[in-house]
């Protein structure tokens, strides 16, 4: 009889001693995945031309090649030369409103986030409606809507979804909104996180 209960113990810590482990390597384990993924694939964008000029190809020459080409292209835009480029270039997408709205839409999210104006900046809780005491956690993307017909006191607030990059724009009354004392970058990691990261 005590055989089967130390085996019923034996068995109760290998599955805790188990679940522990995925907790260290999982996490660890997908971080490794999915930096060596993104080196693959961008080396895979590059690695025909150094094979063609060099006849070899280096193992991440692709992905620190990416990150030198990005680097100064954010220099040439940062300098006289850039102001003329981006606008020979938004000049010629104009002409193609699909691309150009891809374009822009991209753009105005990038620089949300690393641009000189940051737009998720304004970290808030909202209120769904005047009767409901549950909040969502969002970000003020704007104050002022009137450009879009939209009555004044309105703010749109943008809500991102957990566990991922996306999100829902909610336009509401600026009294329902209510800005919270916590650093930009620690609010959007709590949401993303489903609320399981300490702030």
């Amino acid at each position: 009889m005590n055989t089967k209960k130390d085996n019923t113990n034996l068995m109760k810590k290998f599955v805790n001693y188990f679940l522990q482990g995925l907790l260290y390597v999982l996490p660890l384990g997908l971080t490794i995945f999915v930096i060596i993924y993104l080196v693959n694939q961008v080396d895979g964008i590059l690695s025909p031309i150094f094979t063609y000029f060099l006849h070899f190809t280096i193992p991440g020459l692709g992905l620190v090649s990416m990150i030198i080409i990005i680097t100064v292209f954010g220099y040439i835009g940062q300098t006289v030369l850039g102001r003329p480029i981006k606008l020979v270039i938004e000049r010629l997408l104009q002409k193609a409103p699909l691309l150009n709205m891809v374009y822009t839409s991209i753009r105005d999210f990038m620089e949300a986030f690393v641009g000189k104006e940051k737009k998720f900046n304004q970290p808030v809780l909202i209120k769904i409606s005047s009767t409901s005491e549950v909040e969502r956690m969002g970000f003020i993307t704007q104050n002022d809507l009137t450009e879009l017909s939209i009555k004044e006191n309105m703010v749109a607030v943008y809500i991102p979804f957990a566990y991922a990059f996306s999100g829902e724009l909610y336009i509401v009354p600026a009294s329902y909104v209510t800005a919270v004392n916590v650093s930009s970058g620690e609010w959007m990691k709590f949401i993303i996180s489903g609320g399981i990261t300490k702030v």
